[in-house]
Formats: structure tokens, sequence, C-alpha cells
């Protein structure tokens, strides 16, 4: 069966499924709406909860980034997933048992203010606006390149599919469909891992694989790829350094925190039943999560050996263009793949110096979709591929929607503005504002902003440097009063802006392999992506600041900020 229609069929199928769980677990009240009622399975709250997190830039991305990068690229592995266990340590069990709807609620509640909770959302719209970006690029490039349609006519689809699962199930409808998406997501991206491993090393583990020696030589794999990458004139795969060690530990942190400040993925929390279900939904999603992660660093290396050894083979004379392989081809339409014959030779060149390298743009994003293709795997692995893509954009797009339309409908309207609204009333306010984020979202799909277009990791710096400290002091910290937390909030999140929209020029470049001399008036050598870190530094010194110099937060906010630490099960006695 042709490629195109086997997709068709794959990727048509996973929608039809997605769409069914929706009307099967439509949300009928804002509790179901909200919290999919708060009586999900731990297991199956992990299983959604890995899927929320691990996004296209988890699938798509990750893997390239690291592939380009190669040792650089551990910040990507180290940030996301430390930032899952703080989260899942330092955040979740206690915003649970809290009990409430939304993490802007949770900061209304913990600052006694309503101008804390409207910050809050204000945050929480920026963090998520500019993380659902990244996830509508996703669904845009994956229909454009694998069902052949426009990256426009493919946003659409993606949307009416959000639309359908995500208005009409709400956090009911997300939650199960995720459950599926996990499914999907995971089978695409390890199977191809499980062949391409088999068919370099004969090792059918792909983390084994990695570390193996190549299929019939005494060479491991590893090794040829940094005799390969050297040879070009790349930096060595397994040693190469990503600007300098401040800059790495500063991007590494940033991203932890961020993670661990993502509202999407801490709401995912509030749908259990108790604490210690939130507890142990937190370590099955580690599990689930590790699965795609530990995978990552193979995919990472399989796909850049394949890539060069595909297009530009050793002791053999340089591929001609005319004689391409099909891959090629139908990844240039795509514009992520460009070649420019510089020499007029009719030959492919791939090296470091910008002067014989005829690749002009390799983008990484092609590295997890177009793997299965050099490979010359069979074209169900192929749709399975395209079929995971979009599962993982679809997934976490639903959970940025969910929070940004919890945040307009609960805390804006409901909180402030009509606190007097029926419940009905406030499940089609829901409805309509989830039908607004997703109009939103897919304008900026369709006209991203310059600032956002180099990486989602901006997403993690606003998280960072806005929700995160406020979060950590709320629960950890009785003597920040509302004050504090609203100027910790407004600083950090208008340094990092100010930072990011300072170098926008360089956000692109700072997110390539090729950064070169490009990095004009950087603040000790650390790029926009990285500033989240400094953002959330800057927030805990002016929340800590601000809170000594004006009055304590009242007796009972005290004692709320108690009870929330006592854990689970303790006597009575403690809790007063």
């Amino acid at each position: 069966m042709e490629l195109q229609t086997l997709t068709y069929i794959v990727v048509g199928m996973t929608f039809a499924v997605y769409i069914g769980i929706a009307f099967w677990a439509r949300a009928g009240s804002t509790s179901e709406f909200y919290v999919a009622g708060g009586g999900i399975h731990p297991i199956a709250n992990g299983m959604a909860t890995a899927a929320d997190w691990m996004s296209a830039a988890s699938f798509i991305s990750m893997a390239g980034l690291i592939a380009f990068y190669g040792y650089g690229g551990s910040v990507f592995l180290m940030g996301w997933t430390g930032g899952y266990v703080l989260l899942a340590m330092l955040l979740a069990p206690y915003l649970r048992k809290h009990g409430k709807f939304t993490v802007p609620e949770f900061i209304g509640d913990r600052y006694y203010s309503k101008v804390a909770r409207i910050v809050a959302v204000i945050c929480l719209i920026v963090a998520s606006v500019t993380y659902v970006i990244g996830q509508m690029k996703g669904i845009g490039v994956a229909f454009s390149r694998f069902l052949e349609v426009s990256y426009e006519m493919g946003l659409l689809v993606g949307m009416a599919i959000v639309f359908v699962y995500a208005v009409v199930g709400g956090m009911k409808g997300i939650t199960y469909t995720q459950i599926a998406q996990y499914c999907v997501l995971i089978c695409a991206y390890t199977i191809p891992a499980v062949f391409i491993s088999l068919n370099l090393t004969g090792n059918p583990v792909p983390q084994l694989g990695l570390g193996s020696m190549l299929t019939g030589t005494e060479t491991y794999l590893l090794d040829r790829l940094d005799q390969v990458v050297t040879e070009l004139g790349f930096a060595e795969y397994t040693t190469q350094a990503r600007l300098s060690t401040l800059n790495t530990f500063v991007y590494t942190l940033s991203l932890m925190i961020g993670t661990a400040g993502l509202p999407h993925v801490i709401i995912r929390f509030f749908t259990v039943s108790k604490v210690s279900d939130a507890r142990v939904s937190a370590g099955w999603a580690l599990v689930f999560i590790s699965i795609l992660y530990t995978t990552a660093p193979a995919v990472a290396a399989m796909a850049r050996l394949n890539l060069h050894e595909t297009i530009q083979p050793q002791n053999a004379e340089n591929l001609a263009y005319a004689e391409r392989p099909a891959w090629f081809k139908n990844w240039e339409k795509t514009g992520l793949l460009v070649f420019k014959d510089k020499n007029n030779d009719g030959l492919i060149s791939y090296t470091a110096d910008p002067d014989t390298n005829e690749m002009v743009k390799v983008d990484r994003d092609i590295m997890v979709l177009a793997n299965p293709e050099v490979a010359r795997l069979p074209n169900w692995v192929i749709a399975l591929v395209a079929a995971g893509g979009l599962a993982a954009a679809l997934s976490t797009a639903a959970g940025l929607l969910l929070a940004i339309a919890s945040a307009i409908s609960h805390d804006l309207l409901k909180g402030v503005i009509r606190p007097d609204i029926t419940e009905k009333q406030e499940l089609t306010a829901s409805r309509f504002a989830m039908a607004g984020a997703i109009a939103l979202a897919g304008y900026l799909g369709f006209n991203p902003p310059d600032f956002a277009a180099g990486t989602v990791a901006l997403a993690f710096g606003l998280a960072a440097s806005s929700i995160f400290p406020a979060l950590m002091m709320g629960i950890f910290s009785k003597r920040i009063n509302k004050e504090g937390a609203i100027a910790g909030m407004i600083a950090g999140l208008t340094v990092t802006l100010l930072y990011v929209f300072q170098h926008k020029g360089v956000m692109f470049i700072a997110s390539t392999s090729y950064l070169g001399d490009m990095r004009p008036n950087w603040f000790m050598g650390i790029e926009p992506n990285a500033f989240g870190a400094v953002g959330a530094a800057i927030n805990f010194i002016v929340a800590f600041a601000v809170s000594m110099a004006t009055k304590a937060p009242p007796e009972h906010i005290q004692h709320m900020v108690e009870n929330i630490r006592i854990p689970a099960g303790a006597s009575t006695a403690q809790s007063h």
C-alpha cells in the first residue's frame, strides 16, 4: 500500500478514536470539565500526564536537538526530566491537598488577593500561549509532510480535532484521549528505534544499542559517529559543549523549574481523588515518560549517523543530487531541507565549512520524522510516526488550551468578574473560552510572532520566572504576603520578557547548531531561552524583600500554609 494512503488510514483511525472518546467522556459539570470529576485512577492519570507533558517538543524536537548538539543537548534531557521530579516532589501533592481547580485559584487563596489571582492568570496565559504556538507548528509540519496537504490546511484540521474533544469532553474527555494518545506516541517513537537499532547494531533495545558495536564491525556506534562528524569538520559528538558552562547550568535550571511551573501539567494532579493518589500518579508518569526519554539519545545518535552516511558516505564519491533518495525529495518540499549547489558540480556536500556546505538547511525537527524513511523502514512504521507526532502535539495542545480556558472562565469570570453565575453558566462560559483559546492558538500558528519562532523553551522560561516561585513560596513560606507575591510575579515575568524582546533577533539563531559569534549583549553569556532562571531569582528576591517590608499574612493564611504541608493521614492534633 502506498505511504500516503496508509498514513491517511492510520491517522484517520487515531482521530476517530479521539473523537469517539470525547463523546463517550462528555463533561456534564464544571468539576468534570476542569478536573475530570477528581476520580481518575493514578495509573491512568500517570499515563495522561505523560502524554500531556511529552509535547511535540519531546517527540519531534528533542532528539533533533540532541542529534545536532550531541553531548551539549543533554541540557534538555536533564532539564525536562529533572523538572518533572521537582514538580512531583515539591508541588503536586501539596496543591492537590489544597483541593481547588486551577493554579491561579491556589495563588488567589494563598495570597488572599484577587489581584494576585489576576496576575497569575496573566502569567499562565503568556506562558501557555507561547508554548501552544510550538504545538500548532508541529501539527502543521506533520500534516504538510505526511498527508501532503498545505501547512495551513493541516493546522485547520488539527484545530478542528482539538475543538471537538476539548470543548465537548473538557478535562474528562482530554484525560482519556491523552491515554490513547500516549499509547500511539510511545509506540510511534519506540518501534522505529527498535528497527533502526537492530539494523545498525543487531541489538533490539535502543538504549543498549547506543553503546553497542555496529553490525559486522568492531567499531562502537558512538565512536563511528564521532569519526564521521569530525571528518566533516563538526565538533565531536560525545564531547561537544554547548556555549558556556554557566549558560548550560542556567539553561538546565530554567527548564527544570519551568517544567515544574507549567500549569497544564500541574492541573493533572487535581484529577485524582486524594493526595496519596497524586504521589502515585506522579511516580507512574515518570515511568511512562522515562520510556521515551531514555530512548531519545539513541534515536538522536542513530538518526545523525544515518543522515551523514546516506548523503555523505565515507570513502565514496559524494552523492549526486540528481540521484538523491525519495526521502530527500519529500522533505525538500516542506522547506525544512534545503540544498544549494554552490560549486555547480551536481554533488551533495554536507560539511561544517559554510563555504563548502551545500546542505544550507537541515531543520532539526526532521530528524525523528524523517528517520524511518532514511533507514528505509516499512511504510506502516513511517505512517505510525506521523500519527505519533500528531498525537504528541494534540495532547499537549489540549492540556494547554484547557489551562487557558479554565483561567478565563473559572479564575477571571467566576472568581473575579461574576462570582454569582450558576454552574451551568460557568460550564457554558468554559466551552466558549476553550473555543476562543483554540481560535487564538490557530491564529498564532498561522502567524507565529518573531520572539517565539526559535523554540518552545521560551515558555518554560516564562513559567519559571513567574509561576514556579509563587507556588514554592506559597507552600513553603508563611511569611510571603500578597504584596510580595504580586511584586515578585510581575518583576520576574517583566524582566524575562524584556530580555527576550531585546534579543528577539537572535532567538532563532540561539536555538540552532550554528551559533557562531551571534551573541550581542547577552547578560553573562546567558541566551534568551535560558533567562527564565534569572527571572525566577529576581522573582524570589523581590517577593522576599517586599514581604519583609510589609505586614505579615493574616493568621488564618499562615495556618492554611501549615495545613497544606502536613502529610495526609497525620493526626487531627497536628493539623491545629
